[in-house]
C-alpha cells in the first residue's frame, strides 16, 4: 500500500471496508466441507449429470456480470445450480430417470462450479469476489436442502402443477436469500442503513432475477425431455440477457467517467484545488447514505458534487484557492447557475443541474419564513442533495486535502454554528459523524 493510498485511507476512514462478509464465507465453507463429506459416501451420484451441471455453474462463473455500484453476479452459474437443485428427472435415449442426487452434492458441484470459474478472474488479477460467491451458494443450498428431500415423492413426480408452484417458490426464495445477503454486506461496507441497501439490492437484481429464475425452471423442466441439451438450449437466452446487462453497466460506467473527466477540468484550470471535486463528491456520497439516499439519487448527488464547481470557469479570476465559502452569496449564486446552464446542456441531466443550481441556497431564509424549517416537504427550501453538496463543499473549502483531524474537527464546528440560517443540522450531524467514523479494522 503506497503513501497516497494510506493518506486517502485516513482521510476518507467512510471508504474503508471492513465487512462481515468472511463470517458469511466461513459459513459457506463449513457447508462445503459438511456437503463434501456427505456426497463421498453417497451411493446415488450421477456423475454424467453432476459434471454437466458443474461445467455450466463454471462457465456461468467466468462469465459473471459486472452491475452498477460495484456489484458482480453470476447469472448463468446461479440458474444451472438453481436448476440442477431443482432437478426431478433426467431424460435419455430409453426413458427419463429419476435425479436421485442429494443437496449435499447439489452444494458440492455449485461449490466446485464457482471455485473452477473463479480461476481466471485471479489468474488476471481480478478480485474473488468470495462473498458474492459465498452469497449464492448459501441461496442455492437453502433451495436443495429444501426440496431435494421432495424430488422423489408422489406430489411432485405427478402433479406438475404442484411441482411448478413449489418450484416457483423456492426459486423466489433464493433470489430473496442472496438479496439479503449482498445487502447485509454492502450495509456492513458502506456503513449505510440496511433496508435502503435491501430496496436497492431487490431493485437492481429484480429483473435479472426473473430471468434467472425462469431459466432455472425451464431447464428443471425441460432436462425430462430434451436431456441434457436443455442446459445449453435454455442457457442461451439467459446469455443474450446478460450481454444486454453488460453494455448498460459499461455506458454508465463511460458516463460517469465522462462527468469525473468534465469536473477536471477546473483543476486543470487552476479554478479550485487538485482533488477538491473528488473529495466533495465522496464525502457528499457518504453523507447520503448516512442520511439514507437510495442509489438512483446518490447518482445523481455523485453526479452533482462532482460538477458542482463548473461554473467557476466563468470567472475572469480565478477564486484563491477555489474556496467559493469565501466569497459574497451573490458570486456563489452566478457560479452556481451558470454551472446549471452548462449541465443543463447535455439534455439528461435535468435534475443534476436543478441540484446545482441551488446548492448555494441557505437552509433557512429568516427573512421569509422565520418560524418554519425549510427543506422539509412542502416548503420552499433547497432539495436534500443540494444541502448536502453545500455542506461537504464548505467543509472541503476550510479542510481541503489536509488529514489533520483537529482541522476537520474546527471545520465540522464552524459548520454547526451556522445551522441555524445557512447549513441544514441533520447534514451537518451526518457530515460530523461521517468524518469523526473510524474503521474496525487497523491499517
Amino acid at each position: 500500500m503506497n503513501e497516497r493510498t494510506k493518506h486517502e485511507l485516513r482521510r476518507f476512514p467512510w471508504q474503508v471496508q471492513d465487512s462481515g462478509q468472511w463470517l458469511l464465507v466461513a459459513a459457506a465453507g463449513v457447508l462445503l466441507v459438511a456437503s463434501v463429506t456427505q456426497t463421498v459416501d453417497d451411493d446415488h451420484r450421477d456423475a454424467r449429470v453432476a459434471v454437466a451441471f458443474g461445467v455450466l455453474i463454471g462457465f456461468g462463473e467466468l462469465l459473471r456480470l459486472s452491475l452498477p455500484d460495484d456489484r458482480e453476479s453470476a447469472p448463468i452459474a446461479t440458474a444451472g445450480a438453481l436448476g440442477y437443485a431443482l432437478l426431478i428427472r433426467v431424460g435419455s435415449a430409453r426413458l427419463p430417470q429419476s435425479a436421485m442426487h442429494s443437496a449435499q452434492q447439489v452444494v458440492t458441484v455449485a461449490a466446485i462450479g464457482m471455485i473452477i470459474g473463479a480461476v481466471p478472474h485471479l489468474a488476471v488479477g481480478r478480485p474473488a469476489r468470495v462473498g458474492g460467491m459465498a452469497a449464492r451458494l448459501l441461496a442455492v443450498a437453502a433451495v436443495a436442502f429444501i426440496f431435494r428431500p421432495l424430488a422423489g415423492t408422489k406430489v411432485i413426480d405427478h402433479y406438475w402443477g404442484v411441482a411448478l408452484a413449489v418450484m416457483a417458490s423456492l426459486v423466489i426464495l433464493a433470489l430473496l436469500v442472496e438479496a439479503v445477503l449482498s445487502a447485509l454486506m454492502r450495509a456492513d461496507e458502506q456503513r449505510a442503513r440496511f433496508w435502503v441497501t435491501l430496496v436497492d439490492e431487490m431493485r437492481v437484481q429484480l429483473p435479472l432475477g426473473a430471468a434467472v429464475g425462469a431459466s432455472a425452471l425451464l431447464i428443471s423442466f425441460a432436462s425430462e425431455v430434451m436431456g441434457l441439451w436443455a442446459l445449453a438450449v435454455f442457457t442461451a437466452p439467459l446469455l443474450v440477457t446478460q450481454v444486454a446487462f453488460r453494455r448498460y453497466s459499461g455506458i454508465r460506467a463511460t458516463y460517469l467517467q465522462t462527468v469525473r473527466a468534465l469536473a477536471k477540468v477546473t483543476e486543470i484550470g487552476g479554478y479550485v484545488e487538485t482533488g477538491h471535486s473528488e473529495r466533495v463528491s465522496r464525502l457528499a456520497v457518504a453523507i447520503g447514505r448516512e442520511l439514507g439516499i437510495h442509489e438512483p439519487e446518490l447518482l445523481e448527488l455523485e453526479y452533482a458534487a462532482l460538477m458542482h464547481d463548473i461554473g467557476q470557469l466563468s470567472l475572469s479570476d480565478p477564486i484563491p484557492g477555489g474556496a467559493t465559502v469565501l466569497v459574497s452569496r451573490e458570486d456563489q449564486d452566478r457560479i452556481a447557475e451558470l454551472g446549471a446552464e452548462v449541465i443543463q446542456q447535455a439534455k439528461v441531466l435535468g435534475s443534476v443541474a436543478e441540484i446545482v443550481r441551488r446548492q448555494n441556497e441557505p437552509y433557512r431564509d429568516i427573512d421569509f419564513v422565520p418560524n418554519e424549517q425549510v427543506g422539509e416537504a412542502g416548503s420552499p427550501g433547497p432539495p436534500l442533495s443540494s444541502r448536502i453538496i453545500r455542506a461537504a463543499n464548505a467543509f472541503d473549502d476550510l479542510v481541503g486535502g489536509s488529514f489533520d483531524p483537529a482541522r476537520a474537527t474546527e471545520a465540522v464546528h464552524r459548520l454547526q454554528l451556522d445551522t441555524a440560517s445557512e447549513f441544514d443540522p441533520r447534514v451537518v450531524e451526518a457530515l460530523s459523524r461521517v468524518v469523526h467514523r473510524r474503521s474496525l479494522i487497523q491499517l
